[in-house]
């Protein structure tokens, strides 16, 4: 089966040779365009709506069967995403270490395990309520293997980009902190699963997630000042990358809602005198101090919003889809669900308001940003050799065929075809 570039003006056909780097071609057959799959953004994002929805307020009847929709759709998805990456890497071996070590690509790794956290989120809020015991085990179980996971990618990931990739400060992007993104999300997938679990169990749960929620925002740090570096020094991305500078708003977002979310669960699961002999309980002590630090933060996710939108405005006429559009949800569902935890904490219909209208704005973005994706792929602007991130991959074929090797009988076919 063999696709035709509906954006290609050159009807020739012509295709690039295994490992030419030049016009990319009018036809490729469908395992070609399998093997330049790359799609986690999607999933991560589709996920966060649904974790969303799960904890907005001002609800309404629909509202949590629409939520399970969103969830159910990024299961179906998160496995048929997983099933068509491992074809890819089926198809051309040669890319998994290309992938994990490419300078675009390989920071994307994270999106994956965001994922499994948004579905183990997702699990506590659509599926404790309607199931026994065992689901709360069992999130407890995927909690720690997936905090366990997720540090040794964080760690292993920085280290790979240090030791083997040589990045440009004037390329920094957002997209930097990806490697730790996925302890980024831990300190709201904790306080959702907290309430359900024994309090000696969670207990444990909370001081987990408080320490790697605190790994992953100094790193965050970091990287926020690699990247602020870029943008004083050098220009801002090309307009159609830039709505990846939301990316800079997750970090912020997600440990304001994860500070104040543990910091409500901290009455329940903190040991009165743990730290302090104070008459006021522990757990009360560190609930103010956690909603302070949550407010502390939070704007600071919103100036990067707002960064982001005017740049983002700025470049709108000169923009074409590309897979850093579905960065319009996940980093705002972050600072969303601060919003959401904010309104709760201090108990106001106003900012309760403001969430609400957040959340009605990410899932208009989801809709629209999904649509444009399907549109893309038809079009062959996406999934296409030498039109996505692997297009610079060294000594890797992205042409007609350029999933296989020259010597491969079923490829010279598939050419002759």
């Amino acid at each position: 089966m063999h696709f035709q570039d509906k954006t290609a003006r050159d009807g020739e056909g012509r295709a690039d040779a295994p490992g030419e780097k030049g016009t990319p071609p009018t036809k490729a057959g469908l395992r070609d365009r399998i093997a330049h799959f790359t799609w986690f953004a999607c999933t991560m994002s589709t996920g966060a709506v649904a974790v969303v929805l799960a904890t907005t307020p001002n609800t309404f009847p629909g509202l949590m069967t629409i939520g399970k929709i969103f969830y159910i759709t990024n299961l179906v998805l998160f496995v048929l995403f997983t099933a068509l990456i491992t074809t890819r890497f089926i198809l051309v071996p040669a890319k998994l270490v290309a992938s994990l070590l490419h300078p675009v690509e390989g920071l994307f790794f994270g999106a994956y395990w965001v994922t499994v956290s948004l579905i183990l989120n997702g699990a506590q809020s659509y599926g404790v309520p309607a199931s026994g015991q065992w689901l709360v085990k069992a999130l407890e179980i995927g909690y720690w293997t997936y905090c366990g996971v997720v540090f040794v990618v964080g760690v292993g990931q920085y280290y790979v980009f240090f030791q083997s990739v040589k990045l440009n400060m004037h390329d920094a992007v957002p997209a930097w902190i990806f490697p730790i993104y996925p302890l980024l999300v831990v300190g709201t997938m904790a306080g959702t699963m907290i309430p359900s679990q024994p309090t000696e169990r969670g207990w444990y749960m909370w001081v987990g997630a408080v320490a790697l929620q605190g790994l992953a925002w100094v790193v965050a740090l970091l990287m926020y000042s690699l990247y602020t570096q870029r943008l004083m020094t050098s220009e801002l991305p090309s307009p159609s990358t830039r709505p990846g500078m939301y990316v800079s708003v997750g970090p912020a977002g997600y440990t304001a809602a994860g500070l104040i979310s543990l910091a409500t669960q901290a009455p329940k699961v903190v040991p009165g005198t743990q730290f302090t002999e104070l008459a006021l309980p522990d757990g009360d002590l560190i609930k103010n101090l956690g909603v302070l630090a949550g407010l502390f933060i939070i704007l600071f996710a919103f100036w990067f919003c707002c960064i982001s939108t005017v740049a983002v405005l700025a470049g709108v006429r000169r923009m074409s889809f590309t897979l850093n559009w579905w960065a319009f949800i996940f980093p705002n569902a972050g600072l969303t669900l601060a919003t959401i935890q904010i309104a709760g904490a201090l108990n106001s219909d106003g900012i309760r308001g403001v969430a609400s209208a957040l959340t009605i704005v990410l899932v208009m973005l989801w809709l629209l940003v999904a649509v444009l994706c399907i549109k893309a792929v038809f079009m062959g602007e996406l999934l296409w050799p030498g039109k996505d991130e692997d297009k610079t991959m060294k000594g890797i074929g992205w042409g007609k065929d350029g999933a296989f090797s020259d010597n491969d009988p079923e490829a010279q076919k598939e050419r002759e075809d």
